[in-house]
């Protein structure tokens, strides 16, 4: 599964996206954004605040309860300002 990194979430990360096989007690987003930070410690700090991001399974916001079955891609959306 691809997962994509947006706006400030991916300048941060130096990345716009990673390429993850996750274990099978991975079930849901929640699970998965759990695992990527555990995995991931740049990840980690820059979603401190976990709830505040937006989470997209195959190119539509979901909860973060949403199953990961079928999951293409899944992008990290974080809050955004306008002006």
């Amino acid at each position: 599964m691809k997962v994509l990194y947006f706006a400030w979430l991916r300048e941060r990360l130096n990345r716009a996206s990673d390429e993850v096989t996750p274990p099978d007690s991975v079930r849901t987003l929640d699970d998965l954004v759990c695992w990527l930070r555990s995995n991931d410690e740049a990840l980690d700090l820059a979603m401190a605040n976990p709830r505040q991001f937006k989470l997209s399974k195959n190119a539509r916001i979901v909860p973060w309860d949403t199953p990961i079955d079928g999951a293409e891609t899944v992008a990290i959306l974080p809050p955004m300002t306008g002006g």
